[in-house]
C-alpha cells in the first residue's frame, strides 16, 4: 500500500528521534572548511542597494509590542528597515582564523536555510515584481519585473523559502525539523520588525506550496539548474497599521507571460558528501495548506513591557547564550512576564499567526525567585487542560501556583530538582541545567498531523514563533535565551508519562544569565557601509 502523506510525516518524525543510545542518522564527519555558502545570490539579477536605517528608528520595544508605534510610510526605506530588523546581519564574529555572521533571525547551528523575498506593488522607490534579499550585502536582487506597473495602492508581501541542504549538511535526517523551527523564528522576526515600523504582518493562510512557488519563481527549473532547490514555505502580507490589517487571502497578482525574469541561482555546495532521500520525501508529503476558524484572542490584560530599550537596539543585540551562570536566580516578575508573552493576543507579534494555539510549554524551573524548583505546565488553551491531564503522569499535582497573575494558567506538576534530568535529556548540554529555567514545548500531535500532513510544518512554526518571543523577552529582561533542537525525544516523553504520539515535544528552550567568551571579537554587521544621515525617525 502507498503510505499517505500523514503516514510519511509521522514515520519521518519517529525515525528522526534522538535516543540515549543512538542519535538520528546524520553525517559521520564534517569539514567546516567546506560548509555550504550561507548566502544565496542570483547571478544576472539587477541589484538595489538598501539604506541602513536602524540607528534612526526611535520606536521603543514596548510601543512595538503594544501595537502603538508611529506608522512609517510604505516606501523602499521602510522595506529596508523591515529587512534589516528581521533578516539582516546583526554582527560579525571572529575567533582566531574563523569568521562568521550573526543575523536578526536565529537559526539552528547558525546555518540559515531560510531565504526571504519581497513581492512589491506600487511601492515608492522599488520596481513592481519579485525581489530576493541578500542579507550579507543588504541588497535586493530583482528576480521579476512586472510588464505593467500597478496603479493601485501600495502593497507588500514577504515570502519565505527554505534551502534544506544548508541544515542537512550538518544535521542529516533531523534537519527538516530544524528548517521548520527556523521558519517560525523568521515569522516572529518579521512580526516584531513590522510592529516597530507601525505595520502589521499576517500569514496568508490557505496558500499551498505550489502556488507560492509560482509567485516566488521557485518553479522556474532553468533558474535553479544544477544547484540546491528552494522549498516554498509561507507568504506574509504586510501593511501599514493605519490602512487596516492585511486580509487573509490577500495575494499578489499572478505572473503574466510578459513579465521579465532574470538571474541564475548560485551553487552553495560543490562537493556534497551525503544524500538524505527522506528529506525531499517528507517535504513533498507535508506540502499543502490549512485555515483555522479561530475566534478572536482571549480578553487578556495588556502585556506591559518594563524595558525602555529601542526596538531596533534590542532586536540587533539578540544573541543565543552559549553558557549560563549556574548560580544566578531570575526575578519572579520577569518569569511571569515571559510566560504571559506566550499567550495569544490581538497585539504583536501574535497578529502574524492566524492559527489555533496547539503548543503547551512544560517548564523545568531551577532558579526563579519565590518558586519551588520543579516541573510546571502552561496550557495555552482552556480546551487542552483536560487532555493534558489524561496524557501526563497521574501523580502530577496540577496545583495552581500561588502569586501567579489570575489570567496566567501556570500550574505546578511536581516539586523536584530537575537540573540533572533535563541536562541529560537535552543531549547532555549544560545549558539545560545551568539556566534559570528550561522549557519543553509539547505539541498536540498525531491527531492533528493525521488530519492534514501540512500541520507537521505548522506545529514546528508555532514552536519557533514561541522561541522568538522568548529570545526577545529575555533580552528585554537583561537575560539571554537559547533554543535547543537536540534532545532525546522519548526520554522526555517517558519522564512526563506520555505514551503514544498524541503529544510530542518539538522544541526545547532555556533562559538565564549568560557567560560571555572574551576570546570572541565582535565586528560591525556592515563594515564600510555608511549609515543613512537622515534625522531620527519617530
Amino acid at each position: 500500500m502507498i503510505p499517505s502523506p500523514a503516514d510519511i510525516a509521522l514515520a519521518y518524525h519517529a525515525r528522526t528521534k534522538h535516543r540515549l543510545k543512538r542519535y538520528a542518522a546524520g553525517p559521520e564527519t564534517l569539514d567546516w572548511d567546506a560548509q555550504p555558502n550561507p548566502f544565496r545570490e542570483f547571478v544576472g539579477s539587477p541589484r538595489t542597494a538598501l539604506p541602513l536605517r536602524s540607528d534612526h528608528l526611535a520606536t521603543r520595544f514596548a510601543d512595538a509590542c503594544a501595537g502603538t508605534a508611529p506608522v512609517q510610510p510604505l516606501t523602499i526605506d521602510g522595506i529596508a528597515l523591515l529587512l534589516e530588523l528581521s533578516f539582516g546581519l546583526s554582527a560579525w564574529k571572529e575567533l582566531g582564523p574563523d569568521r562568521w555572521a550573526l543575523r536578526c533571525n536565529p537559526s539552528s547551528g547558525n546555518l540559515h536555510p531560510t531565504e526571504a523575498y519581497i513581492v512589491a506593488e506600487n511601492v515608492e522607490g522599488l520596481s513592481d515584481g519579485v525581489h530576493h534579499y541578500v542579507s550579507r550585502d543588504h541588497v535586493l536582487e530583482q528576480r521579476c519585473r512586472r510588464d505593467t506597473a500597478s496603479q493601485a495602492a501600495p502593497r507588500l508581501w514577504l515570502a519565505l523559502s527554505s534551502i534544506h541542504w544548508r541544515e542537512v549538511w550538518k544535521y542529516g535526517e533531523r534537519a527538516f525539523r530544524y528548517c521548520q523551527l527556523d521558519l517560525g523564528h523568521a515569522l516572529g522576526a518579521i512580526s516584531y520588525a513590522a510592529a516597530a515600523l507601525g505595520w502589521t504582518a499576517r500569514v496568508v493562510d490557505g496558500l499551498d506550496g505550489s502556488r507560492l512557488a509560482a509567485i516566488m519563481g521557485l518553479d522556474r527549473a532553468s533558474d535553479f539548474a544544477g544547484v540546491e532547490a528552494e522549498d516554498a514555505d509561507v507568504l506574509v502580507a504586510i501593511a501599514p497599521r493605519d490602512t487596516g490589517e492585511p486580509a487573509h487571502a490577500d495575494l499578489p497578482p499572478p505572473c503574466s507571460i510578459a513579465d521579465i525574469w532574470k538571474g541564475q541561482a548560485n551553487r552553495l555546495d560543490r562537493h556534497p558528501l551525503y544524500r538524505w532521500p527522506v528529506i525531499p520525501e517528507v517535504s513533498a508529503a507535508t506540502t499543502g495548506a490549512a485555515q483555522d476558524p479561530i475566534d478572536a484572542p482571549a480578553s487578556l490584560p495588556p502585556l506591559v513591557q518594563r524595558s525602555a530599550a529601542r526596538a531596533a537596539e534590542l532586536i540587533l543585540n539578540r544573541r543565543s547564550a552559549q553558557r549560563f551562570d549556574a548560580r544566578f536566580t531570575m526575578d519572579l516578575a520577569s518569569f511571569h512576564h515571559m510566560l504571559d508573552a506566550l499567550l495569544p493576543r490581538a497585539t504583536p507579534p501574535w497578529q502574524v499567526w492566524p492559527y489555533t494555539a496547539r503548543l503547551h510549554p512544560l517548564l523545568f524551573v531551577h532558579r526563579v525567585e519565590g518558586l519551588t524548583p520543579g516541573l510546571y505546565a502552561l496550557p495555552r488553551s482552556g480546551e487542552a487542560v483536560s487532555d493534558l491531564q489524561r496524557a501526563l503522569r497521574p501523580d502530577f499535582d496540577w496545583q495552581r501556583v500561588e502569586g501567579t497573575p489570575d489570567h496566567l494558567p501556570l500550574v505546578r506538576l511536581l516539586p523536584t530538582d530537575s537540573r540533572g534530568v533535563i541536562r541529560t535529556a537535552s543531549c547532555h548540554q549544560a545549558i539545560g541545567g545551568d539556566s534559570c529555567f528550561a522549557m519543553a514545548m509539547l505539541a498536540e500531535f498525531a491527531p492533528i498531523v493525521s488530519g492534514n500532513a501540512w500541520r507537521y510544518r505548522q506545529l514546528h512554526w508555532e514552536a519557533g514563533l514561541l522561541g522568538q518571543i522568548l529570545y526577545l523577552e529575555a533580552e528585554a529582561a537583561g537575560l539571554r535565551g537559547t533554543g535547543i533542537g537536540c534532545y532525546f525525544d522519548d526520554s522526555v516523553h517517558e519522564m512526563l508519562g506520555i505514551a503514544g504520539s498524541q503529544y510530542q515535544t518539538l522544541y526545547h528552550f532555556t533562559i538565564g544569565r549568560p557567560l560571555t567568551d572574551d576570546r570572541i571579537t565582535t565586528l560591525p554587521a556592515y563594515p564600510g557601509r555608511a549609515r543613512n544621515e537622515a534625522g531620527v525617525l519617530p
